[in-house]
């Protein structure tokens, strides 16, 4: 479904996450009306609108670029926005050297913690830029489990914390 933002061309797309009642709104920014091409604050402010009015529990916002304004105001509405050169051109957990990444839940990282007796920060870390967790949605403070195949150990399981 295309739709007219103002000389803005757009697509909005819904996304339901499993086990979870919250839907979430993503909006890829094709075309805007300013002269540079960044995605202006007003397409933000429509967004925020829309949220609350849809029943939407977050906001991703997809475009080339981002004005200053904008990326202020899509924070102070909790809207993610991605510019589109960070997303890969393709799947890298297709290739046979990128192991299965996980975000743990809020209930498998406490029991992590308490089995080892370490806070969050103890933990190897892993940016939250890298792309296997940028793509799999690791915002800072998650625990992901990365599941390798070794010759030797068989699977081989780590944790890393992402900052």
């Amino acid at each position: 479904m295309k739709e007219q933002i103002q000389g803005e061309d757009s697509k909005d797309i819904v996304v339901v996450e499993r086990g979870e009642k919250g839907k979430i709104l993503i909006r890829i920014v094709y075309k805007t009306r300013l002269a540079s091409g960044a995605v202006g604050v007003e397409s933000i402010r429509k967004m925020g609108k829309k949220m609350p009015a849809e029943g939407y529990e977050k906001g991703i916002l997809i475009g080339e670029k981002f004005s200053v304004s904008a990326r202020k105001e899509a924070v102070s509405r909790g809207i993610e926005e991605i510019p589109i050169s960070k997303i890969p051109a393709f799947n890298i957990f297709d290739h046979k050297l990128v192991p299965k990444h996980e975000i743990l839940i809020k209930e498998e990282a406490d029991k992590l913690l308490r089995r080892y007796h370490v806070e969050p920060h103890q933990l190897p870390r892993i940016k939250a830029c890298d792309p296997a967790v940028f793509l799999i949605g690791g915002k800072r403070g998650d625990i992901v489990r990365i599941t390798r195949e070794s010759p030797t150990a068989g699977v081989h399981v780590t944790y890393r914390y992402v900052v």
